[in-house]
């Protein structure tokens, strides 16, 4: 706003001037004395084209043709203003009575390009050499009282340009109106304009001019629309140091009009964190170093209200946002790509979510937020009552779980997500006292495992949708299940019967307990070790889970006991296979009579060789000891003999002599 009203207040010194002179000297020198008394005054060229007109009484005032005035010396792009026409109107009795009432000022399709240079020169600053943030004893209006009943710009055009980030802005149709009634009183501005199409508005109210112009604090009113999004402040505030202090309420649900207007490229935020938009208010302090702090805050995004204190600092590449938030419940399903494993909307077949996660909003700020939340939906999963830290670095998230309470038991750990070059996630995350049916129903969208357990993983995942993450994820981890049962399969009944239709509606496996661990590589866990005890089988396992392909690969040796003691058990192979939406089972009786046949051979193998042990004890007295194997053992005792047989013989030779 300071270059509007530096500009107004050397354009009114200049009328004065001009008006000044006009019964002194003829008109068409007036143009030529106005421009230079305006650039001694500026130090910028002011050049009038055309004829000069002039009225005298009651009112006074000057109309000109084409107009420019030059930019900065430091800028190549051209004149600061252009003007197809400017008229200057004041009350002539007020002249003559010392006071400047100026009663209109108008610029007719005028082009205004304001710029900022890369070390910080502004063009707008006149008489001061352009520094920014200077105000110069010559620059005009400062110090010189006048009013204005009417100030207006009709269908202008405004360029923006700062070489030291690149912004580039432009509004069309500029239409504004100024009125200074008093110079030490109140002063209004409203503005309206087009920008890329999106109407842009502008209204604002300030108390004590005079004072304002001089970049010092006063009271403020200010509201504003860009395209569909609206803010309003009400406090004090002002531009020499920028500072402010009062409510602040914003609606900024067009973010894509925001980011234009302020020349950057549309934040792509995820659905929970305002991809539809974001409403904020509170009492809001700007300090006059580039740092703002919102307290008593309510943030809206998406239709997920938070409340809490929020700083905002400036960093040497990007803001630094910490924050205090509350909330009673969450809805952040953006971050996990779409629904739940369970859910068949934007999947494809057997598959995971497709859909990219964006998480290019990371970019924007680094942040420290501590967080305390009711609950969170994150698509994936569902947690309760959440408290976490959550600390964002260029990009990267970690979240350090503090308390996490989720399907009846509780997550500790570390999660992170990872948005420089793309987008990975991975943590060490603890789940103690798991109810594990809801659970796997969220996740894979599988509810036959009833029980609660405890879970312990390391994972990394990466890839731009939860498609790409399952399908590449690594890592391991351990699972130990207590009491439970396992839905739509009939374990004993299977092998007591050797059934396999004991699996459907109504059947069920009850168990006292399970315990596994497990590898992942390439988006596929592996286990070898399971172990599961239930009150008439017990089981081992083996087998592959592809994550990726939501599949399953697996091998039972289950056990049905016929005894308490474990007598008269039957085992039979169970292999389970497809997609975890329609598992296959099928008892291996093949490999039953084969490893029937190996015992068989293997038994056939130990009677004959008990039969060549005993024949050798009894016919040749060969027994083999510990460890020894029976041709060891005969060649043994043969030594044995012969070494017995030597001694006899040659004891008889020596006795002979």
């Amino acid at each position: 706003m300071r270059w509007l009203l530096r500009a107004v207040g050397a354009l009114v010194v200049l009328a004065v001037l001009a008006v000044g002179v006009l019964l002194l000297i003829p008109s068409e020198r007036i143009a030529q004395t106005a421009a230079a008394e305006f650039e001694r005054l500026t130090g910028r060229a002011l050049q009038i084209e055309g004829k000069v007109s002039a009225q005298f009484w009651p009112v006074l005032g000057v109309t000109t043709g084409p107009v420019s005035i030059a930019n900065a010396e430091w800028s190549e792009a051209g004149p600061m203003l252009r003007a197809d026409s400017l008229t200057i109107e004041f009350n002539a009795s007020a002249l003559l009575g010392g006071e400047v009432k100026v009663l209109g000022l108008r610029a007719e399709r005028p082009q205004i390009l304001l710029e900022r240079a890369k070390d910080g020169r502004e063009n707008w600053v006149f008489g001061g050499g352009g520094a920014a943030g200077e105000v110069s004893a010559e620059t005009p209006g400062v110090g010189r009282s006048y009013t204005l009943e009417e100030g207006l710009i009709r269908n202008g055009t405004l360029r923006f340009i700062d070489h030291s980030t690149g912004r580039d802005v432009a509004l069309d149709a500029v239409d504004l109106r100024l009125a200074i009634p008093d110079f030490a009183g109140a002063f209004t501005l409203t503005a309206s304009a087009l920008l890329q199409g999106h109407a842009v508005s502008l209204a604002a109210e300030a108390g004590a001019f005079s004072t304002f112009t001089e970049g010092r604090v006063v009271p403020v009113t200010l509201s504003a629309k860009v395209g569909g999004s609206s803010l309003r402040f009400e406090g004090r505030g002002g531009w020499q140091p920028m500072a402010a202090e009062g409510a602040l309420v914003a609606d900024l649900s067009d973010l894509a009009t925001v980011a234009a207007l302020a020349g950057a490229a549309t934040p792509e935020l995820p659905q929970g964190l305002g991809k539809t938009g974001i409403g904020l208010e509170g009492q809001l302090t700007l300090d006059g170093k580039g740092a703002a702090y919102l307290r008593s805050a309510t943030l809206r995004a998406d239709g997920n209200v938070l409340t809490g204190d929020l700083d905002l600092k400036p960093g040497k590449d990007r803001p630094k946002l910490s924050a205090q938030l509350a909330a009673q419940s969450l809805s952040l399903t953006g971050l996990g790509g779409g629904q739940g494993g369970g859910a068949s909307g934007g999947m494809k077949a057997e598959g995971w979510p497709t859909e990219r996660i964006d998480v290019s909003g990371l970019g924007i700020v680094d942040a420290e937020l501590a967080l305390v939340a009711g609950a969170v939906d994150l698509g994936l999963v569902k947690l309760g009552e959440t408290r976490v830290v959550m600390t964002l670095d260029r990009s990267r998230a970690v979240f350090d779980i503090r308390k996490l309470s989720a399907y009846g038991g509780a997550i500790t750990g570390e999660f992170v997500v990872n948005g420089r070059g793309g987008l990975s996630v991975g943590g060490k995350l603890s789940l103690a006292g798991m109810q594990m049916q809801p659970l796997l129903m969220d996740v894979s969208g599988w509810d036959r495992l009833i029980a609660q357990g405890n879970l312990t993983f390391n994972f990394l995942g990466v890839g731009n949708s939860m498609d790409e993450i399952m399908a590449g994820l690594k890592g391991d981890g351990a699972l130990s299940l207590g009491q439970g049962e396992l839905k739509g399969l009939d374990i004993a009944g299977m092998l007591q019967r050797l059934d396999a239709s004991y699996v459907g509606e109504g059947q069920r496996t009850i168990f006292d307990g399970i315990a596994a661990s497990f590898t992942i590589a390439d988006g596929v866990l592996s286990n070898r070790d399971l172990q599961l005890i239930a009150p008439y089988v017990t089981a081992t396992g083996a087998g592959e889970v592809d994550l990726g392909a939501r599949r399953l690969s697996y091998r039972l040796r289950p056990t049905a006991l016929a005894g308490a003691d474990g007598s008269g058990g039957v085992m039979v192979p169970l292999v389970i296979t497809g997609p975890w939406s329609d598992l296959s089972f099928r008892l291996d009786l093949e490999s039953i009579a084969r490893e029937k046949m190996e015992a068989e051979a293997k038994e056939a193998e130990a009677r004959a060789k008990a039969a060549l042990e005993a024949k050798l004890r009894d016919d040749f007295g060969v027994e083999a000891l510990e460890g020894e194997g029976l041709s060891d053992a005969a060649r043994r005792r043969a030594r044995e003999a012969l070494d017995s047989e030597a001694r006899r013989m040659l004891e008889g030779i020596l006795g002979g002599d």
